[in-house]
C-alpha cells in the first residue's frame, strides 16, 4: 500500500466537532494529539460524562469560536512542551485530512501561547502517511 505524503503542517478538517478547518503542526515528537480548547465543562448525560468545551479554530482570532459536546473518554497525563506533567480530558472524534476520514484520539489543552491550534501526534498518523518535513500544506484544503 502506497502511502500518501504530508508536510510538516497541514490543513485538517474535525467534522464532529464542527471545525472545518483548523491549521495543524504534524509533530512526530508527540506520542497524542492536541487540540486548543477552553471554557472546558465536564457535564452528565444519561449517565454518561461529556465534555463541553470552546474552540478558536484560527490562530489570533477570538472572534471565530465553535462550540462543541462530546462523550469524555478518558483523563491522561501528558507532558506539555515546558515539560511539565498534566492531566489533560480525551476525546475521540474524527479527522479528514487528503481524502481520508479517521478516528483519533485528542487531549484539549489551552493552546493560546502555542503557533498552532492542533498538533497531530504520532499515533494518530501512524499508517496513514509519510511526512516530508520540508514541505507544508501538501493538502491544499485551504
Amino acid at each position: 500500500m502506497k502511502l500518501l505524503t504530508i508536510g510538516w503542517r497541514e490543513w485538517v478538517a474535525l467534522p464532529s466537532l464542527g471545525i472545518g478547518q483548523i491549521k495543524t503542526k504534524i509533530d512526530t515528537g508527540a506520542r497524542s494529539s492536541s487540540l486548543h480548547a477552553f471554557d472546558i465543562q465536564i457535564v452528565e448525560f444519561q449517565g454518561k460524562q461529556r465534555i463541553r468545551f470552546k474552540v478558536h479554530p484560527i490562530q489570533r482570532d477570538t472572534i471565530n469560536t465553535v462550540s462543541a459536546e462530546v462523550d469524555l473518554l478518558e483523563y491522561r497525563p501528558v507532558r506539555n512542551s515546558g515539560g511539565q506533567t498534566e492531566l489533560r480530558p480525551v476525546i475521540l472524534t474524527d479527522i479528514e485530512l487528503m481524502g481520508k476520514r479517521w478516528l483519533i484520539e485528542l487531549t484539549l489543552t489551552n493552546r493560546d501561547a502555542m503557533g498552532f491550534r492542533m498538533l497531530l501526534g504520532r499515533q494518530a498518523i501512524r499508517g496513514q502517511f509519510l511526512i516530508d518535513c520540508r514541505q507544508s500544506f501538501l493538502s491544499n484544503s485551504k
